[in-house]
């Protein structure tokens, strides 16, 4: 899966907002700087975070954006989908025929739909705060052992 700068600049913009906000409201140029993003681009983003209630803008000399909630209850595919960024995996559009190749599903539709689902769950149980501090190992996936390394034992 391949994020667009969109998502990434979401989900960076928003943990830098929670480690270094605190109480205050921050302006977008000082995340900017530290995370080497354009506020132009960031503007945008901010406003869907906005509409979607993770953050809250405050106008004037001391202005800029705060969490609306504590990082630990904000999930990432929360952010992600503030910003229309979605964990689909597949080329296949979303029709009534469930067509990927003029009308028939493609050989490897199950497969990456599949992957779309574990990457959107996973996103769901990891919380931005977690992205600050480190993701716990008990959430980071379990990988089966390579062959290579089960023949060794």
């Amino acid at each position: 899966m391949e994020l667009s700068t969109k998502g990434r600049y979401a989900v960076m913009a928003m943990a830098d907002l929670a480690k270094y906000g605190g109480a205050e409201a921050m302006p977008l140029s000082a995340i900017a700087d530290r995370q080497q993003l354009s506020v132009a681009y960031l503007e945008q983003i901010f406003v869907r975070l906005r509409r979607a209630g993770l953050v809250d803008s405050m106008r004037g000399r001391s202005g800029g954006y705060s969490l609306m909630r504590p990082a630990s209850e904000i999930p990432v595919v929360e952010i992600l989908r503030a910003v229309d960024e979605g964990t689909r995996m597949t080329r296949c559009r979303e029709s009534a025929d469930g067509g990927c190749l003029g009308g028939e599903r493609c050989l490897t539709h199950e497969l990456w739909d599949a992957m779309g689902a574990h990457i959107a769950a996973f996103l769901s149980v990891v919380s931005l705060q977690e992205v600050i501090d480190g993701i716990p190992a008990e959430k980071l996936p379990a990988l089966p052992a390579s062959p290579a390394a089960a023949a060794a034992e």
